[in-house]
């Protein structure tokens, strides 16, 4: 029987994840509630500054509330990095990564006990990151600046070690513009969104890690920006059509298991809204809200779980405000929230996720610094 790209991972480093399952013993001495606390009900992101800080936020029955803000040892730019995944929860919630795009590293957080614990800073493997991405331990980042592309890491107990070799260029050498990067599901593709050439670039991930040469395929509408990918490897990718006012869309793919080129299942329904940029799904998968950077508002889709097609829901179903700018998303692990950060009104939202998908404003946490991004939750 031919394994995946999972299963040979797992078998090649089998010993990396006994000493990982060990460490991790060894910091559950505690107590198991006070090592898992960091890892239910809390939220991300960067503040992106001069000098780059983690805030935590802890979702309580009052609203979100901040609880911790800890230095990432690098650099951010403070200003948007026009990117979805600078905060990136590791597969299995243990660690938290954050790029720090000015000084071109990756930060690494541990998620034990109460208190956020920076493990490791360490060189990007090119300029200026925008975009990180985790699967069972492997990690790639995505560097927008000089000749652009990804670069593979492994993650050991929270320091991301370069792989050799384990770098992806990008559909051009120079102007892709790249907006995310993240794996399939199952761990064997890897995608990049890139704005300026309206292209999907993904690669095959082999068993060391490494990838296969990049696949290029044109997205179904211009400037494809955020994605995500459900569990049965459906792609849904926001399209912002530069900008145009009431005329973004969302589509969604497949990703198969013999191909690194994903096929188009549903071609760009439209928002009626603008900017739609950043995309986040239920965990059950059956629905995607998308925020609408130049609407102040986010749409929701229905997503069929067998096919991967897409429908409008509610083209304004969370109100975010005029001149909120609402960009990065997140949905809880539980899937009772949804998360959105304003670069306008320099806050985070929160909406309560219903049954049938509608959206109810929760509350808002206010005063985070100008520049901020990324948004991550639990």
């Amino acid at each position: 029987m031919k394994l995946n790209r999972r299963e040979t991972f797992r078998l090649a480093a089998l010993s990396t994840l006994l000493a990982t399952s060990l460490a991790s013993a060894h910091a559950g001495d505690l107590s198991s509630t006070s090592d898992s606390w960091l890892r239910v009900g809390k939220v991300f992101t960067s503040t992106n500054a001069n000098n780059n800080e983690v805030l935590v936020y802890d979702q309580t029955d009052n609203g979100l509330s901040l609880i911790a803000r800890v230095a990432t040892g690098g650099q951010g730019t403070a200003a948007g990095l026009g990117s979805q995944g600078a905060v990136t929860i590791s597969q299995n919630g243990r660690y938290l990564f954050v790029v720090n795009a000015q000084s071109s590293t990756v930060s690494t957080f541990a998620l034990y006990g109460r208190e956020l614990t920076l493990v490791s800073v360490v060189p990007s493997g090119g300029l200026n990151p925008i975009s990180v991405a985790e699967h069972d331990g492997l990690v790639y980042v995505l560097n927008a600046q000089g000749n652009g592309g990804v670069a593979g890491f492994r993650n050991v107990h929270g320091t991301l070690t370069p792989i050799p070799g384990a770098q992806g260029a990008l559909s051009v050498s120079t102007g892709a513009a790249p907006a995310q990067v993240s794996f399939a599901n199952d761990g064997d593709t890897l995608i990049v969104t890139e704005k300026a050439t309206n292209k999907l670039t993904s690669y095959r991930v082999k068993p060391d890690g490494l990838l296969s040469a990049p696949v290029v395929t044109a997205a179904s509408g211009t400037t494809p920006f955020g994605f995500a990918v459900d569990k049965r490897d459906h792609l849904i990718v926001s399209e912002a059509f530069g900008g145009a006012a009431n005329a973004s869309a969302v589509s969604s793919y497949k990703l198969t298991e013999w191909s690194a080129r994903p096929v188009l299942v549903s071609a760009s329904v439209p928002t009626t809204q603008t900017a739609a940029c950043w995309v986040a799904l239920t965990p059950n998968g059956r629905f995607a809200y998308v925020t609408n950077a130049g609407s102040g508002t986010v749409s929701s889709y229905k997503v069929s779980p067998q096919s991967g097609k897409i429908a409008l829901q509610q083209a304004a179903a969370g109100n975010v405000g005029q001149g909120s700018t609402p960009i990065d998303a997140a949905v809880s692990s539980d899937g009772q929230h949804l998360y959105v950060l304003g670069a306008g009104n320099l806050a985070i939202t929160s909406f309560e996720v219903q049954a049938n998908g509608a959206l109810l404003s929760a509350a808002r946490a206010s005063g985070l610094p100008r520049g901020v991004v990324g948004l991550a939750a639990n």
